[in-house]
């Protein structure tokens, strides 16, 4: 199979507690190599234009808030079938529905501090990559 990419957010909620090293060694161990990375202290703007789909949703204002409450360390994650991979070691977004040895099971606080983000689709990832990444800082 054919390595992919996605795209990965270790979130404040993780970042506070320090547990970005945590999160990375689990995603590596299912299998993802991290090819780009850093830390950064996402601004408001970068906020509302990341989840611009959801501006009409109630919860915006929480998740621009919530997402630049604190550093995040954006990712790009490379692997085979990257995205389902990096989805499947996250675990559900509700940690008390994810599987056991997932991410978000044990690690997320809630439902809403749940420690990461991951791309949903192939084409989100090179829209969210893009987004965070120049080509060049992308060293697979």
């Amino acid at each position: 199979m054919a390595a992919t990419r996605t795209f990965s957010i270790i979130k404040p909620d993780a970042t506070r507690r320090n547990l970005t090293g945590a999160v990375t060694k689990m995603l590596e161990e299912a299998g993802l190599r991290v090819v780009a990375s850093k830390r950064i202290q996402m601004t408001r703007e970068q906020a509302e234009g990341f989840y611009g789909v959801h501006r009409e949703r109630p919860f915006f204002n929480d998740l621009v808030s919530f997402m630049t409450s604190g550093p995040v360390v954006v990712q790009v994650l490379e692997g085979g079938n990257a995205v389902q991979r990096n989805r499947d070691v996250m675990g559900a977004t509700n940690p008390e529905n994810a599987e056991p040895g997932t991410i978000r099971k044990e690690l997320a606080e809630s439902i809403e501090a749940n420690s990461v983000h991951g791309s949903d689709s192939e084409e989100n990832a090179r829209i969210e990559i893009e987004f965070f990444f120049k080509p060049e800082e992308i060293v697979g």
